[in-house]
């Protein structure tokens, strides 16, 4: 294998981007492209003119609290009346529903981030002379519900012609539209770019096209925010500047936490926050959430490691009452652990809940679709799904998954997608960080490159964090010192090996000093 060279690197990151048709937020398509944006307006406009009564229901992770947010946001600024409802995770279910409809009164409604697939919703609105706006981005069902309008990109016959945005973004396209009828020149909607690449980066959008522009702005965006949650966040967590993995790794779980553990409103409300003050109050009662959701997904962890079958090739757990609110990222540490899809499920009253994640090639969606006849419900993606099955299915549910999987080639389960090639270790420097951080955000599409680094001796090994679960290697390879880190790991490399590892490649920055770090993927 050739090894990298920084322009041989700059030349293959390049050619990700090549016929990109979008440069900046000027070239954004428009909102009526939407199919029934015009109709939901109209009727919206209506509503506000003749002083109905609105209701938004929105969804309880980063995406949904954002879309919540915006929308309320404008209305707020309008001096529109509406009630806000944010489904609690435990108690009312996802998205619009029959149990949640007992709740409201209102003569419109308006989704965001969910609602493409509540047909019983849609019907009894429609039996009580509601009209029903859905705002979604999620796939589209066979059957359609009766809705006023829907605006979501999947259709069919929209216009749009770009599906992978999130729901943030859709809610952010009708306030658009919203704003020409009711506030043509005097409304920023660039307000809301720092919330938006928040949204897109948590939702895990592609990061290319129309996507990569408004993240990139929202990014800007983020760091001179007049957002109080933003600067209360920075000032907990001694941040200078947000960059683009602070989204993934900081911003993203501390908004899910509070719809994981307890209720969503909880992060909508410190998003909303007038007063630094009030914003700091209600962040520290979240981190306290977060780190709950830590120790419960820890042991939770442990425990779903101890009772999966690691012969299989694929992971199937389950467990009486275990936390619904951690168990996707319990799938997802599984599968990094083990390379393998994961289904971890909570079983409360003969019912479980599940959540599925996967690996490279391998199609979760499509895998859990062939025990459909086991199944109450289920949807997701490629990657990742969730799935309702009454518990007494659940054995032979996972004998035929992990027959299905026995017969998947092995290469599939690894994703080389983001693997750029064998580095020459001369060539890792702050100007390679520099020019990679040139290439951000990474994410769906724009992956952050790993590199292979070959016969890299260990000098001296640490093993870090409160759980003893990060190790930090002192490496030499090629007359270069390397400092490294590999959290959460799982082959252990240890002083006087040589070792070939995968990384990516960062910048380190304490006390003033900045330094090039690795961030270990695997030892092989």
């Amino acid at each position: 294998m050739n090894r990298l060279t920084k322009d041989k690197i700059n030349r293959l990151l390049s050619k990700r981007f090549e016929g990109d048709e979008f440069k900046s937020l000027t070239d954004l398509p428009k909102p009526h492209y939407f199919k029934d944006m015009q109709k939901a307006t109209k009727r919206i406009v209506k509503a506000i003119n003749d002083k109905e009564k609105i209701t938004i229901v929105g969804d309880y992770d980063v995406d949904g609290v954002v879309s919540s947010v915006i929308i309320s946001e404008f209305f707020d600024d309008l001096g529109v009346e509406y009630e806000l409802i944010i489904p609690n995770r435990f108690r009312d279910g996802y998205g619009i529903n029959a149990k949640l409809l007992d709740r409201i009164d209102a003569d419109l409604i308006i989704t965001v981030d969910n609602g493409i697939s509540a047909v019983e919703a849609a019907k009894i609105c429609k039996e009580r002379g509601i009209d029903l706006i859905i705002t979604d981005h999620h796939n589209i069902p066979q059957t359609l519900p009766e809705a006023y309008a829907i605006i979501n990109p999947k259709q069919g016959d929209c216009d749009f012609g770009y599906e992978e945005i999130c729901g943030a973004q859709v809610a952010w396209y009708l306030v658009a539209s919203l704003k020409a009828e009711l506030c043509p020149n005097s409304y920023d909607l660039g307000k809301f770019l720092d919330l938006l690449a928040v949204a897109i980066m948590a939702d895990m959008m592609e990061l290319k096209g129309l996507n990569r522009v408004m993240v990139k702005s929202g990014l800007r965006k983020l760091n001179s925010s007049k957002r109080v949650a933003f600067r209360a966040i920075k000032d907990f967590f001694s941040k200078s500047r947000f960059v683009s993995d602070d989204i993934s790794f900081l911003l993203s779980p501390l908004i899910n936490s509070a719809g994981r553990m307890e209720d969503a409103s909880l992060a909508y409300d410190l998003l909303r926050a007038k007063s630094l003050d009030e914003a700091m109050v209600k962040l520290e009662y979240i981190v306290g959430l977060n780190n709950m959701r830590k120790e419960i997904e820890l042991d939770l962890f442990e425990k779903a490691k101890a009772t999966c079958n690691q012969d299989a090739k694929i992971i199937v757990v389950w467990g009486e009452d275990w936390h619904e609110g951690v168990i996707g990222i319990v799938a997802a540490r599984l599968c990094r652990a083990f390379q393998r899809p994961a289904i971890v499920l909570s079983i409360n009253d003969g019912i479980a809940k599940g959540s599925a994640r996967s690996v490279g090639n391998v199609n979760i969606l499509e895998m859990i679709s062939t025990c459909k006849e086991l199944i109450l419900g289920f949807g997701g993606h490629k990657s990742a799904a969730g799935l309702a099955i009454e518990s007494k299915n659940l054995q032979e549910f996972r004998d035929r998954l992990e027959e299905l999987a026995s017969n998947i080639a092995d290469e599939d389960f690894i994703d080389t997608s983001d693997l750029l090639g064998e580095i020459n270790a001369n060539e890792i420097d702050l100007e390679l960080v520099e020019l990679l951080e040139s290439y951000e955000p990474y994410g769906q599409k724009n992956p952050k490159p790993k590199f292979i680094l070959k016969n890299a001796y260990v000098c001296e090994d640490r093993v870090l964090g409160m759980n003893k679960n990060h190790l930090k290697l002192s490496l030499m390879c090629e007359k270069k010192e390397l400092q490294s880190i590999y959290f959460n790991f799982g082959k252990k490399a240890s002083e006087g090996e040589h070792i070939d590892l995968i990384c990516t490649i960062s910048k380190n920055e304490f006390r003033g000093d900045v330094s090039v770090q690795l961030i270990v993927d695997k030892i092989v």
